[in-house]
């Protein structure tokens, strides 16, 4: 069992475990060096990128709902900040936030998990 997982409790929120679900839902999808920018690409790589991450997130079979923000930008010698704050209860809820880089964009992924 890893380490960092608890299958007793439905309502810890195991902020490593999601995380690398994330990156590896990313990284499937964007994750490699060979991957160009294109905007026409950038709905279907998200599409892909959540269904991968769910189907991997309903096996954890925890009590939470999941609010994910998502940003890709294009390198062209912009700079590319973000920050996320909330206000919930530090025991039971979370926020990660997960970042890929490619020779060709930035993705930044953030994703809010709130205990029911």
């Amino acid at each position: 069992m890893d380490e960092d997982y608890d299958d007793d409790d439905e309502h810890e929120f195991v902020a490593k475990k999601v995380e690398r679900i994330a990156q590896n839902a990313i990284n499937a999808v964007v994750g490699g060096e060979q991957i160009i920018y294109a905007k026409e690409k950038v709905n279907d790589w998200w599409r892909q990128i959540i269904e991968g991450w769910l189907k991997e997130l309903a096996k954890l079979e925890k009590m939470f709902k999941y609010v994910v923000t998502w940003i890709i930008q294009q390198r062209n010698g912009w700079g590319l900040q973000t920050a996320a704050t909330a206000f919930w209860k530090d025991d039971t809820d979370g926020l990660i936030g997960v970042e890929v880089e490619t020779p060709t964009f930035f993705c930044i992924v953030t994703i809010f998990a709130i205990s029911i």
